[in-house]
């Protein structure tokens, strides 16, 4: 594929980095990078965020971890990884060596609030990585499996553990369940978080009748889709109205039309999940599609849109 995009006009600017364009692989979508190395050109797209990092390894979630149901996908993979140490001595050289222009932002997760900080600290003087996201939907197992992001003392402790950590940009993963999804940005962002992702999975559950069993081995999952976009749109501008940082936006986006949303919503990125282990080329056909899409609508620059929804007069979510 040759670079759709030769004025210029997806360039995206988020938290002191500059992105060649605003499409990124969500977190899962592509491991490390290498897994998908010889089926697309990662280098074509704004950056990918890696799998989860967890100060140790992690086995992850009985099989099956993933299905398919009429609405999008439901996945239980349970966080599996091979743990920090190996990231930093196999995956992150990978990436330094590979990639030129396309951004990476490591996902980090933790069991109890140091582990983030923890994690970051062990990864902060390795090349290869430009950002970190905060996944704070993971429960804190030391106040009884209550997510970090729900509760504002756990927030507020593992934003700043990571920020003493390293200087570069943080953003904070939030799960579309919050009470207040607005409140828990301005928590993150006042702790020191330098953007937001919005959103992660909705909790779910599908059921194969003819065993009456789940189709999942862990049972319960997270629902990721088309039926997420609406969520995640409407999170993504509530987040917008409510801080001054940048947004990855996330959740159902199969297309440029898709990606727009979220943009005119208040993202300055976007994130392709879902979509993108059903076709792996996809990422890079909806990055050509906006520059298309720019050209014919005379949009000298996608950043432009950010945020220019126009609500009805009167009406609030």
């Amino acid at each position: 594929m040759s670079d759709p995009d030769r004025g210029g006009a997806l360039t995206a600017h988020a938290a002191g980095i500059e992105f060649q364009n605003p499409v990124l692989l969500a977190a899962g979508t592509a491991a490390y990078g290498r897994e998908l190395a010889d089926v697309i050109s990662l280098d074509h797209l704004g950056g990918l965020v890696t799998k989860a990092v967890s100060l140790e390894p992690r086995e992850g979630a009985s099989a099956p971890r993933v299905a398919e149901f009429e609405g999008g996908m439901i996945n239980a993979v349970g966080l599996a990884n091979p743990g920090v140490d190996e990231v930093k001595a196999k995956e992150l050289p990978w990436l330094a060596r590979n990639l030129a222009r396309s951004r990476v932002i490591v996902n980090v997760v933790g069991r109890v609030v140091e582990d983030f900080g923890d994690v970051v600290a062990r990864l902060d003087d390795a090349d290869g990585l430009h950002a970190y996201e905060l996944n704070v939907s993971c429960p804190n197992t030391r106040a009884g499996g209550l997510e970090f992001g729900a509760d504002p003392a756990a927030l507020t402790a593992v934003v700043r553990g990571a920020r003493a950590a390293t200087r570069r940009p943080l953003f904070v993963k939030l799960s579309p369940t919050l009470l207040d999804i607005a409140a828990t940005a301005r928590c993150a962002v006042d702790a020191g978080a330098d953007g937001i992702s919005v959103v992660n999975t909705i909790p779910g559950l599908v059921i194969d009748l003819a065993t009456r069993r789940s189709r999942l081995g862990f049972g319960t999952g997270g629902v990721s889709g088309p039926g997420l976009r609406p969520v995640g749109v409407l999170a993504t501008w509530k987040v917008r109205r409510a801080v001054p940082v940048p947004i990855i936006g996330l959740g159902g986006i199969g297309s440029a039309e898709d990606a727009l949303q979220y943009v005119m919503a208040g993202a300055s990125l976007v994130a392709v999940g879902t979509a993108a282990l059903a076709d792996p080329r996809l990422p890079e056909r909806i990055v050509r599609d906006l520059a298309h899409w720019c050209e014919r609508h005379a949009v000298a620059r996608l950043a432009d849109l950010v945020g220019s929804l126009e609500f009805p007069s009167g009406q609030t979510a």
